[in-house]
């Protein structure tokens, strides 16, 4: 038995916001108990608050992105990382004029049933 996987051809997430989202491994992809994706928000782009039943780390790869975590807000650029702990209301946006590259990691895997997002 083969004892790892590489993944060549990751899963589009169909999205409406003009984000890119490569899911590596998670539930849309390889089921895996976390997820792994490649992300690239546009400029100007931003989600809804959320209050996610899972961790996730974020690291940026190039530009920046911003994080409003129980009202402070919080600008990572290339290089940084972080972990926002599960039951955190944070909203994820990309103010700037420049597209955001970065790699999102969440456990357990992402799941619109966990992610709690505001209307």
């Amino acid at each position: 038995m083969k004892k790892y996987y590489i993944q060549k051809s990751p899963f589009i997430v169909p999205t409406t916001d003009g984000k890119l989202i490569e899911e590596h491994f998670g539930l849309a992809s390889v089921i895996s108990e976390l997820s792994i994706a490649r992300m690239i928000a546009p400029p100007k782009w931003s989600e809804p608050f959320q209050t996610p039943d899972f961790d996730e780390y974020t690291y940026i790869i190039k530009g920046k992105k911003q994080f409003n975590i129980d009202g402070k807000l919080v600008v990572l650029e290339a290089g940084e990382s972080i972990k926002i702990l599960k039951g955190t209301r944070v909203q994820y946006s990309n103010p700037f004029n420049k597209e955001c590259e970065y790699i999102a990691i969440c456990l357990p895997a992402f799941s619109m049933d966990l992610v709690n997002r505001e209307a």
